[in-house]
This record gives C-alpha cells, sequence and structure tokens, in this order.
C-alpha cells in the first residue's frame, strides 16, 4: 500500500523551487509514494502538478521571510497554527511530511501533532542574525532528515548527523531555440553579444551588477545587451523600481532590457551568448545557473554559495568575484572575443551537469531516505 507524502511549499510560481517541486512530486515512485501537495495560493503551479497527477490543496502556510528574520518574526513563526493542516493530513493518512523549503514554519509543528517523520529541504542559505539565526537553526534541526541543496548550504548545520547532500536535478534540459528566430522574438540584432540574468529581481540576485557590467568599457564598447528574465516576489516591486532607476543613471537604454518572466526558457537561451548568475550574497545552488549549463549555454557565476559546485572554473564556467562589476564585465567579453571557447564551456558543462545533476539520481536519493523513515 502507497504511503501518502504531505509535501509544503511556500510560493505558487514557476522559478526554481516551484519546479523542483514538480519533479519531486510527480517522479515518485507511485507504488511506494502518493504525494499531496498544499500550495499558499494556486498560481501557475498548481496545473503542472494536477497535469502529473498530484493532488493540490489550497491552505494557508506560515513562511518566514527574509525581512522578517529577527526574534520576534522567528518567535511567530514557531507559533504557528497548524490545525487546518493536521485535519488534511489525517484525512489523507499522511506518512511523512516534506517542507519543500525550509521557510515553512508549519511543517515540524504538523509532523509532531501527527507523530510522522518531517524532511526539510533547505534551499536556503541563512543571514547570521544574532539570536534569531540561532533560535531558527535549531527549530530545523529539529526534523528527522534536512536535505541540503549543495555542500555550503549544509555547512550551515555543522555535520549534524541528520543532514544529507541532495542536489537539485533537472528532469530534462531545457532545448535552446533556434539563434536567429529566438533574437528576432526579442528584437535583438543578430550579432550583438547578449547577456542573461534569470530569476527573481530582488536585491541580491546581481541584477544591478550585470548593470553596471554593461556600462563597463569592456562591454559598453561593443554594444553588449543584457536581459533580465524574471519578476519580483508578488507585492514587493522595490528591486524592479531600483534596478529601472538604475539602467537610467547609467545610460544603458535599451542595453538592458527587462523582459518579464519568460515561461519559454530554451528560447531564451537560444537567443543569448552567455548567462550571468552574479548573485552578491551566496546562492544556494541556482537552477537558472543549472539549467543554462545544461542547455549549452557558457555560464558566468559568482565564485560564492553553491556554484563552485556546479560549475568548475575555466572548464565547465566561469566564477568571479561576488559583486565586481569589472570582473563580470572582463569574464563576459573574453567570451565574446572567443566564441570558440564559449562554445566549448557550454558544451563541458552540458556533459557535466547531465552526469552529476540527473533528476532520476535525486530522486533515487530522496526516496531512499523515506524508505528509512517510514520503516
Amino acid at each position: 500500500m502507497p504511503q501518502t507524502v504531505l509535501f509544503l511549499h511556500s510560493s505558487a510560481g514557476r522559478y526554481g523551487a516551484d519546479r523542483q517541486l514538480v519533479a519531486l512530486a510527480s517522479g515518485l515512485d507511485r507504488d511506494r509514494f502518493t504525494p499531496v501537495a498544499v500550495l499558499p495560493e494556486r498560481g501557475e503551479l498548481a496545473n503542472p502538478l494536477e497535469e502529473a497527477g498530484v493532488e493540490v490543496v489550497v491552505a494557508e502556510l506560515s513562511i518566514l521571510r527574509r525581512a522578517e528574520l529577527g526574534p520576534r518574526g522567528v518567535w511567530r513563526m514557531l507559533r504557528a497554527d497548524v490545525r487546518e493542516l493536521e485535519a488534511l493530513a489525517r484525512a489523507r493518512n499522511v506518512a511523512l511530511v516534506h517542507s519543500n523549503t525550509s521557510v515553512i514554519a508549519s511543517g515540524q509543528r504538523l509532523a509532531d501533532r501527527l507523530a510522522v517523520p518531517h524532511v526539510l529541504h533547505v534551499r536556503e542559505l541563512y543571514p547570521r542574525v544574532p539570536l534569531a539565526w540561532p533560535l531558527w537553526r535549531r527549530r530545523l534541526l529539529a526534523a528527522d532528515r534536512l536535505l541540503c541543496v549543495s555542500r555550503a548550504v549544509a555547512a550551515q548545520f555543522f555535520d549534524s548527523e541528520q543532514v544529507a547532500v541532495v542536489p537539485d536535478g533537472l528532469p530534462a534540459a531545457p532545448e535552446r531555440g533556434e539563434r536567429s528566430a529566438a533574437r528576432a522574438a526579442l528584437g535583438l540584432d543578430q550579432d550583438t553579444f547578449a547577456v542573461a540574468v534569470l530569476g527573481r529581481v530582488s536585491a541580491w540576485k546581481g541584477q544591478d551588477v550585470l548593470a553596471r557590467a554593461l556600462a563597463e568599457e569592456p562591454l559598453a564598447s561593443i554594444g553588449a545587451v543584457g536581459l533580465v528574465a524574471g519578476t519580483a516576489w508578488p507585492g514587493n516591486d522595490r528591486p524592479v523600481a531600483r534596478l529601472d532607476r538604475l539602467r537610467e543613471q547609467l545610460g544603458l537604454g535599451d542595453r538592458l532590457r527587462p523582459l518579464g518572466f519568460q515561461a519559454d526558457v530554451g528560447a531564451l537561451l537560444g537567443a543569448v551568448d552567455a548567462v550571468a548568475v552574479p548573485s552578491t550574497r551566496p546562492d544556494p545552488f541556482p537552477n537558472a545557473a543549472l539549467e543554462a549549463a545544461a542547455a549549452g549555454v557558457p555560464v558566468v557565476a559568482a565564485a560564492h554559495g553553491g556554484l563552485p559546485e556546479m560549475l568548475r572554473d575555466g572548464e565547465t564556467g566561469l566564477l568571479v568575484e561576488p559583486g565586481d562589476p569589472a570582473a563580470l564585465a572582463v569574464a563576459l567579453r573574453s567570451l565574446a572575443d572567443d566564441p570558440n571557447r564559449a562554445r566549448a564551456l557550454g558544451a563541458a558543462a552540458a556533459a557535466d551537469v547531465a552526469a552529476r545533476f540527473s533528476a532520476e539520481r535525486m530522486l533515487e536519493a530522496v526516496q531512499a531516505h523515506y524508505t528509512v523513515l517510514v520503516s
């Protein structure tokens, strides 16, 4: 008889962690596990889950946002009301709770009330806020298993015995669109060097670093264009407004183009010469970099967080000093000046990612942990 796994997820978009939820829930061995996914709203995520045969329930979840990572915010999260979730879980005879991001405060209380194992997927690197971080860290370590997406993420927990590193996997590499058509659709000249940054527009994802890099001589002199593919978190448009002001201050005009969320990642990747991942804070294991590398697009990334675990500098990508627009500009210009090297980096990355970060490998690891916990 399959055992029910209740997934709790903190958003309902189509970004990295959202797509990982689809891969996880839809890829479970249905002879052993039945997935049920709880979302804070239907959003764009419910349909692909349901199309994959996953039951979707919308319910209120307590979610810790970065701005709330203070003692009061953490304390409020730890006291989250889970009665609605408990009723749902008991009705589905849930055998295991899987919080798909560690900012969900409801998962541990729910698992405790149900007396079932709790798997916590840690996709975050937390700032070391005095008082708040030790309190939150202790709460995270109450889970039966912490699945960390990179060694950089796992290091936050000092080799605790319930911590395991399970990198995200890709069900399939995005297929790059045909260059000429993809460029025409975006209004790009065929010969212009173009670089994209994908993901949420935020204060730390580095869209501003790319903007400043475009103003540096190596990229300005060749008229390089930057494409910003993504939106801000709902209800927080300040990062987008700041980026617009910066574009105006730097006089970039159409050389920095906000595209909003791009559902067809393959078409975007077909149009660009490189992808930049210039995060100013350590990025746990960005799926944007993983997808670009898997598609054979050369990636230039900040050398911190989980990115050095994903890319080998000079072999499968280029790593640069975090928060350094000049270094980013020089690295990107090197790709513009040597297309053969750029293609070689992309091809090497695609082969490496396929070997190390498949969805099958991720699913095998996750289900092995499930089996140990529910046996």
